[in-house]
């Protein structure tokens, strides 16, 4: 009976909240344990690290850091606004059939560039040809009819001088006169109108551009009033861009239109590095209002496309040059950092150490930076290495070949670099 309570009393002690609550504490303790082991661990492993000899013969607390730095320059740097845009065409036309008909031929290949008169399609002339010669002889007999009433008038007025007929019939005459010439004038617009229709058989380009796709094919009848039309036709050269810029801008927008100056535009690749330049143009207008729903304005720049880089409802990234700053400092955009106090740059100072200095930056074009206040042109700046630096660090200044200072780059260390290398090496391996 005793074991029966004991075990019952057991399983109770296993179910219970209590028990769970003892073992996830003792397991907190134990993984709090083997961390603080770890840590101790390491920490006794790091004097031995740091007690190591350097290749420059100093201690770890005196340890050089390679990095690559660049002098500030002054230089001039041109201003954008960047936005992106759809490239449109300047004008865009469907071709349509003037007249219903036959296709006996077309005349163009898909994609092809065509000028202004190219013949695209030919529809069936000869009914056309058939109603022109029909107008002209309806023409011809009512000439005909036009000049024998002329003469009968003539003869009349003779006869009426002579006291021979009455009035009422030279009156007669010459109503008769002017019907006819009403009548060769109707047969002269039926003329022209069959003439024009025989015309519209040979459908011709509108517009120079490019060739889209074939709508319909040889042997089929088109008529007059078909939506699809037999080809669209886009102008490239030039063509234009639409883009949109904020609102905050239109100020200085506007300012360069007034003043008469012409605004350059670039349209760019959409890659991430904006290096891939398609075409220049100029600006050309910009819209009468704002979009309230985004706060934009749209813009339209015109480009000569004479590569044919541009292509209709194209995306690109358009860049807007408003302005040139000319002779300020600037410094590789690699050496800026972020910090909580703002933007800072590390500047090697002459005993090769580094310091920590806060910067008021400007516009930015490609790789180069305007820096406003905090450097002087000649300075070099950390563009390379700075993740391990801190206020005061040794720095050396690898080799690299744009610019930047190079190992051995200053006078002291030129003379006799190489015998001060070896020698260095020898002490640290003895």
């Amino acid at each position: 009976m005793d074991d029966f309570s004991q075990t019952s009393a057991s399983r109770v002690f296993w179910r219970s909240p209590k028990f769970w609550i003892l073992v996830i504490f003792l397991s907190a303790a134990a993984g709090t344990g083997y961390y603080f082991y770890v840590q101790r661990q390491l920490e006794g492993e790091r004097p031995a690290e740091s007690a190591r000899p350097s290749k420059k013969g100093g201690d770890g607390a005196g340890r050089v850091t390679p990095v690559v730095a660049q002098p500030a320059k002054k230089s001039d740097i041109k201003v954008y606004l960047t936005s992106l845009g759809t490239v449109t065409p300047v004008r865009t036309v469907t071709v349509r059939s003037r007249v219903d008909g036959q296709i006996m031929r077309v005349l163009f290949r898909e994609g092809q560039l065509v000028r202004q008169g190219d013949a695209l399609v030919e529809i069936d002339p000869r009914p056309f040809q058939a109603q022109l010669t029909q107008v002209e002889g309806q023409m011809a007999r009512d000439n005909a009819l036009l000049t024998n009433a002329r003469i009968d008038l003539e003869r009349y007025r003779t006869l009426l001088a002579q006291d021979s007929i009455a009035k009422q019939q030279l009156d007669t005459q010459e109503a008769l006169v002017r019907q006819y010439e009403g009548t060769v004038k109707l047969d002269q617009g039926l003329l022209d109108n069959a003439r024009l229709q025989l015309t519209y058989s040979r459908v011709t380009a509108p517009i120079p551009g490019r060739l889209g796709l074939r709508q319909i094919d040889e042997g089929n009848v088109v008529r007059a009033g078909d939506t699809n039309g037999l080809v669209v036709i886009t102008q490239q050269q030039p063509i234009t861009v639409v883009f949109t810029l904020p609102q905050d801008n239109l100020p200085v927008v506007m300012k360069r239109i007034k003043a008469g100056g012409r605004i350059a535009v670039e349209a760019l690749d959409r890659d991430q590095n904006q290096k891939n330049q398609l075409a220049k143009g100029t600006l050309l207008t910009v819209d009468n209002q704002i979009d309230t729903t985004t706060g934009t304005v749209r813009l339209k720049a015109q480009f000569a496309n004479e590569e044919g880089q541009l292509f209709p409802n194209q995306f690109v990234n358009v860049r807007t040059l408003i302005d040139v700053r000319r002779d300020v400092t600037t410094v590789p955009s690699a050496a800026l950092q972020r910090g909580a106090r703002g933007m800072f740059v590390y500047v090697v100072k002459d005993d090769r150490t580094v310091t920590l200095r806060d910067v008021k930056t400007g516009p930015t074009e490609a790789d180069a930076t305007v820096i406003e206040s905090g450097v002087e042109p000649g300075e070099l700046v950390v563009v390379d290495g700075m993740d391990r630096l801190r206020e005061g660090a040794k720095v050396d200044l690898p080799s690299t070949e744009k610019g930047a200072v190079r190992k051995g780059g200053d006078p002291e260390r030129r003379k006799g670099g190489g015998n001060r290398r070896k020698g260095g090496e020898k002490a640290a391996a003895e």
